[in-house]
């Protein structure tokens, strides 16, 4: 059973805890970061945001925080993010939402990664939701699509209303059928190097604090 809109609400305003006065914030991509996102706007703490995706642009700058560009923002003081699945070393599945390269740049750009998550996210190893997204150039899906094959996963463009899912890197998304993914660093260094592969959902090591929202409404937080 997923957390509940109540307690991501209660996960966002926790983590305003980790937000300071004149910091630039990366703003995730989802249900989690969305309610961080709200908190942060009704809070009126005095940040600039760098959005993740279109979807957290128009409700950071709907709820009047100033957005800037990466370029503009130099170096970020922490993003605020969510995951598909967390795993004990703190490696990450992200991208459910479409917007993984996005987020593993702002991550990367970032002095501290925050990870927003309910409960139901943690897993004991990377893959048990049985799904892993990889971005790809719309010319090279056809290669990428059979090297996936051939590595023993089953690749499936995502689909959105009957058509092609399309990120905001104009780019396409293959959802990978996975098993229980024994060494996802080795994973995401074979699939990119796959051409036409732009980014994977796998997320290694980036994680700094993990905040969960647990079933008791209790919000816990995991440090590295």
């Amino acid at each position: 059973m997923a957390a509940d809109d109540a307690s991501l609400d209660a996960l966002g305003e926790y983590a305003l805890r980790f937000v300071k006065p004149g910091h630039t914030i990366g703003l995730g991509t989802g249900r989690a970061a969305s309610a961080f996102i709200r908190a942060l706007g009704a809070s009126g703490i005095d940040v600039r945001g760098v959005p993740t995706s279109t979807p957290a642009e128009e409700l950071g700058r709907s709820v009047g925080i100033p957005i800037v560009t990466l370029a503009e923002a130099g170096k970020i003081d922490t993003d605020f993010d969510g995951a598909d699945e967390v795993d004990p070393r703190f490696n990450l599945i992200k991208g459910y939402g479409g917007a993984l390269v996005r987020e593993k740049i702002v991550a990367a750009s970032s002095r501290r990664f925050v990870v927003l998550i309910g409960y139901e996210k943690l897993v004991k190893k990377l893959g048990d939701r049985g799904s892993m997204p990889v971005e790809v150039v719309p010319f090279g899906e056809p290669l990428v699509s059979a090297k996936i094959k051939a590595m023993g996963m089953k690749p499936r463009v995502r689909e959105n209303g009957g058509r092609q899912f399309v990120t905001d890197n104009g780019n396409l998304i293959l959802d990978c059928a996975v098993k229980k993914i024994a060494n996802p660093a080795r994973l995401d260094r074979e699939l990119l190097a796959i051409p036409g592969v732009v980014g994977t959902g796998l997320f290694i090591a980036m994680a700094d604090v993990v905040l969960v929202a647990e079933a008791s409404g209790k919000i816990r937080a995991l440090k590295r």
